[in-house]
């Protein structure tokens, strides 16, 4: 597997912006042995001017990575009512990860008259040799395995595919192991790691379209009593995952030395874990 970090995991709450510098994250993505970055507009996007992006996309390969996915929209990651937006005018995302060096996009679909959008979306990506994928993702069209394979399916582009993500799939109260995996596979271009507890009377809650609102802890990927890492560690090798990991959550990092710890001690999780 190529390892990928996420500038989400010094992502800012309204998710626009970071709290330390890119350049920074990227120093530290490259001294705890990563071989990639995932992008978010958060650190570069569709507001942000080209010229930025190639500075950006040098600082990246200077460091001797690559960028795994582009989330070019903000409104992506916000998975609200316009989150979908971007599919109706991908162009300026196909843009931002071709300055960025990326054939990767991620997109949201809220309801299913998204999906003629996301066809033609994707012919248009296909078109500039291009994917795009969507998460697994609560409060979306792609909350469960039937659904989601039905969904992509509907889509029919074999450029648009699945972010694998196992906690999402735990909130709508699916199974994420072997079998999911083997289901999805032919399917998915990422892979996410996160980690939530389920509790009902957990601090954090999220809605979803299938069970309402659920609560949860978040908790570290290496730390027991949520996600049982072991089941999809052995469900990718159980597909022989070659793409992307990306480390893709964080709670309460606030300095460099603090994303500089956690990049490390999720990287030797992953790397010890892998068959």
């Amino acid at each position: 597997m190529k390892l990928s970090l996420s500038v989400r995991i010094v992502e800012a709450a309204c998710k626009k912006r970071l709290k330390v510098s890119f350049e920074e994250l990227v120093s530290i993505a490259a001294e705890t042995k990563y071989d990639a970055v995932c992008m978010r507009a958060s650190a570069g996007g569709v507001q942000t001017p080209f010229d930025e992006l190639r500075r950006m996309r040098e600082t990246i390969e200077d460091n001797n990575l690559h960028v795994s996915m582009v989330t070019a929209d903000s409104k992506v990651p916000l998975n609200g009512d316009d989150g979908p937006d971007s599919l109706r005018d991908i162009g300026p995302s196909l843009d931002v990860a071709e300055a960025l060096g990326c054939k990767l996009i991620r997109v949201c679909l809220k309801n299913d008259e998204d999906i003629p959008h996301a066809r033609e979306a994707a012919k248009q990506a296909a078109d500039r040799g291009m994917c795009l994928a969507h998460q697994c993702h609560t409060t979306s069209i792609f909350e469960r395995v039937e659904q989601i394979i039905a969904n992509l399916e509907a889509i029919g582009q074999p450029n648009f595919g699945l972010i694998y993500e196992p906690a999402n799939l735990m909130l709508c109260g699916e199974s994420y192991g072997t079998d999911t995996l083997c289901q999805l596979a032919p399917h998915m271009m990422n892979v996410y790691i996160q980690n939530h507890q389920l509790d009902q009377e957990g601090p954090v809650s999220l809605p979803t379209f299938c069970r309402g609102e659920v609560r949860f802890h978040h908790l570290p990927i290496w730390e027991s009593g949520g996600i049982d890492t072991s089941k999809v560690f052995s469900g990718l090798h159980e597909i022989e995952w070659e793409g992307h990991f990306t480390i893709h959550q964080a709670e309460g990092i606030e300095t460099i030395d603090e994303a500089h710890s956690y990049a490390l001690r999720c990287a030797k999780f992953v790397r010890g874990n892998e068959v």
